[in-house]
């Protein structure tokens, strides 16, 4: 049976580095350790929270329930031929390690997706994406155990409901799954994708002229630490908001009013456009509200400078979508999980 401890703090275990305590935390190493937990009588009918690398949440509040802190390793390549390989990952594996151990195998799909923060596990929760690449793209499907019951099922990419930042374990599964593992089908013979962001210039940049999928992750990489706060050294859980996406006759008005206003097809109803462009124009950019504040090169990103709480955090959040909603008429809603 793992250890259970009382009232520990979960500063080291968020990287908005938050200092809130957990009225029970434990961690566990295992499918064994995860079912012992599960089926402890005692631990039944307490709250149960599962903690990966606390690179999408926001905690405002102690929590009063039991924190399961994700420590599953193992990454193996299950099945292969000569164009695709099949690769499965424990989900407390951190996402960038399972990234390098792709292209280390020479395996595409994923290069685009390189230094995201987080674990696999949390990588299809919310369907993680960038740089014109998703989970879905290379997703086969997953493992995941039942918190109260311990039922383990199995689910396909059709049954993970994928969208935009968007998944079953946002809707109808949020909460009541620990997922175990998760199977992605790698590419042997590599489609490079270098034509969103700035990943094209940067290869230029780098003098590549016939990159490979080492060379597109150097370049995600490079523009992604450029950008981006170390978390290590500033709290942040990178992107605090979605992009939003708007009806392409709303978006044709406002092009009207602000012409330089950036938008991406997604389909033919309907425009995303950078929530990082919205806030910026509201002002917030740079802008520091006592412990916290938008950062100075990416305001999407919201940090905390130094004895933050989250409800300060939480405050700045909804200041910063009342400002957008009010000069665009846009909703900007939070891609960070609140607690």
């Amino acid at each position: 049976m793992p250890l259970i401890k009382e009232n520990i703090s979960l500063q080291p275990y968020n990287t908005f580095g938050i200092d809130i305590k957990a009225r029970y935390f434990t961690e566990v190493n295992s499918e064994q350790d995860l079912l012992e937990i599960i089926n402890d009588p005692q631990l039944k009918q307490l709250p149960k929270l599962i903690l990966g690398g606390g690179s999408n949440m926001l905690f405002t509040k102690d929590y009063n329930g039991l924190v399961i802190k994700n420590n599953l390793r193992g990454i193996s390549i299950v099945a292969e031929d000569d164009a695709f390989a099949t690769v499965k990952a424990a989900s407390g594996e951190t996402w960038h390690h399972f990234v390098l151990y792709c292209i280390e195998k020479g395996l595409g799909g994923v290069e685009n997706l390189s230094l995201i923060p987080g674990t696999v596990g949390a990588a299809p929760i919310q369907n993680i994406g960038a740089y014109g690449v998703e989970i879905r793209n290379v997703f086969e499907n997953l493992e995941a155990v039942h918190i109260s019951t311990g039922e383990k099922i199995l689910l396909t990419l059709n049954e993970c409901q994928f969208g935009y930042r968007e998944s079953i374990f946002k809707k109808d599964y949020k909460d009541k799954y620990f997922i175990v593992s998760v199977t992605f089908k790698l590419s042997k013979k590599h489609t490079l994708n270098t034509s969103y962001g700035a990943i094209q210039k940067t290869l230029e940049e780098m003098q590549i002229t016939e990159p490979d999928i080492v060379a597109v992750s150097k370049a995600v990489c490079h523009i992604r630490s450029s950008k981006l706060p170390d978390p290590a050294k500033l709290g942040n859980a990178g992107s605090f908001f979605k992009n939003p996406e708007i009806p392409v006759q709303q978006y044709q008005q406002l092009k009207t009013i602000y012409p330089e206003m950036p938008g991406y097809i997604t389909t033919s109803e309907s425009v995303k456009v950078p929530a990082g462009w919205l806030i910026e124009q509201c002002g917030w950019r740079g802008k520091r509200v006592g412990n916290t504040g938008s950062h100075k090169d990416q305001s999407l990103v919201l940090v905390n400078y130094g004895g933050a709480n989250g409800e300060e955090v939480k405050n700045l959040a909804y200041e910063i979508q009342r400002s957008v909603k009010e000069k665009f008429g846009i909703e900007i809603n939070p891609e960070v999980n609140i607690f």
